[in-house]
């Protein structure tokens, strides 16, 4: 018999390898400062292309405000335990309530977090007879929810309506041999390559096909559709989506998520959902929080106004000077180069210390082999200064991979970042 801790000592995995090269710069880099556009990178002052702060809410003066009054009001412990237990309040109903009114369903629950509340809400919703059909692209929070399952599981190719209709007849099989349904999971926006997920033909196949569809919208919530509802608002089905997920880490600026749908499936959960019966309540000032923030997504329509001057004028910009930024539909910003990880190395550390732009660096197994993905998230907080100078740096790190030079200093890269 091996000894558990086997394969930890032989094998780190595919990004674990890398820690003693990356960790410290290249993963697990401390930024510091305000959260803004600008903030501090080992001293010196940089771009930061990072954070998901869409809307600028992060720093906002009536947000600080608002967050340090509800903070000296409650402390960081109220309410005690679970919410069915004694963690319940007039203002977490408030704020699902209010939730539920601007992505237009019947009503929402608030969870403690993002991840946590994706997993537990796929594990409540479905049983070992029914199937879940998903996308291949899905984020790792999907995955594992789906990981859970005790039944049948199919991927589709990424966004391909044929695939996700030769999946739902195979799902639709099984369901008809063990009596159970079928849950469709897509997201809004797919936050590494930033496209929306087509939502519209997925709804169209509800015609053809009896199935549930579950939405996760945590890029889109706040950034899409014409009042902030997200990507079904965007393409006029968000009345088709069964369950809607966001999260309060992108355009909200801070901690927490939700799910909305019809008032019985939002009643079902609330009983059903372990990592929320089983997990100490939002805190209070999470709640107000979150209250003065979604005011402010429904009265300050100038926020997303500027976030998408600020996407246009990268987005636009990249593609003049040949960048490749795939087929994205959202804010988030891809940009596709060739290389091995040593040389994405080589790249972004130039970037971050000869040009003072800060962006985050994706490579495989995220990603195929080959490719460096250096992924950008414009805000409201940017200016078209920063996108300029942003955009000298992209050309000027483009002509240095294409040179080789980065594959020249590659193997010198270990011993850079400890410097």
């Amino acid at each position: 018999m091996k000894d558990l801790f086997d394969k930890i000592y032989k094998d780190k995995g595919p990004l674990g390898k890398w820690a003693d090269q990356a960790e410290g710069y290249f993963v697990f880099p401390k930024l510091e400062g305000e959260i803004s556009n600008r903030m501090k990178f080992r001293g010196k002052e940089v771009i930061t292309w990072s954070v998901n702060d869409y809307l600028g809410l992060a720093n906002h003066p009536e947000v600080r405000k608002v967050d340090a009054e509800a903070g000296a009001k409650y402390g960081s412990a109220y309410p005690m335990g679970a919410r069915m237990m004694s963690g319940h309040t007039d203002l977490h109903e408030k704020l699902q309530n209010e939730l539920a009114e601007f992505v237009n369903k019947d009503a929402a629950y608030l969870l403690n977090f993002g991840y946590q509340g994706m997993v537990s809400t796929i594990d409540a919703l479905v049983g070992k007879d029914d199937v879940i059909v998903y996308d291949v692209d899905a984020h790792a929070c999907i995955i594992d929810g789906v990981r859970l399952h005790l039944g049948k599981r199919f991927t589709y190719k990424h966004n391909d309506v044929a695939s996700i209709e030769k999946n739902l007849e195979r799902a639709t099989k099984i369901a008809e041999q063990t009596g159970g349904g079928i849950l469709l999971i897509s997201e809004g926006v797919f936050g590494m390559r930033g496209e929306q997920g087509k939502l519209k033909e997925i709804v169209e196949l509800k015609k053809k096909f009896n199935f549930r569809l579950f939405v996760d919208d945590a890029h889109g919530f706040g950034t899409l559709g014409e009042t902030g509802a997200g990507a079904g608002e965007e393409q006029g089905v968000q009345n088709d989506i069964d369950v809607y997920f966001a999260t309060f880490a992108k355009s909200m600026a801070s901690t927490g998520a939700f799910i909305a749908a019809d008032q019985e499936v939002i009643d079902y959960l609330k009983y059903n959902l372990r990592s929320q019966m089983f997990a100490k309540s939002l805190q209070m000032q999470l709640v107000e929080g979150a209250l003065k923030r979604l005011e402010m997504l429904k009265t300050m329509p100038e926020l997303k106004e500027k976030l998408w001057e600020n996407v246009n004028a990268l987005q636009n910009g990249l593609k003049d000077r040949g960048f490749d930024i795939g087929t994205t539909q959202s804010c988030v910003t891809p940009v596709y180069l060739k290389g091995s990880i040593p040389e994405a190395m080589a790249l972004v550390k130039d970037l971050r210390e000869n040009h003072g732009v800060f962006c985050s660096i994706v490579v495989y197994p995220v990603i195929p082999k080959g490719l460096i993905l250096l992924r950008m998230i414009p805000t409201a907080s940017h200016t078209l200064q920063d996108v300029e100078e942003t955009l000298v740096a992209f050309s000027a790190i483009r002509e240095r991979l294409e040179s080789g030079l980065y594959k020249r200093m590659s193997a010198a890269v270990s011993e850079a970042v400890k410097e």
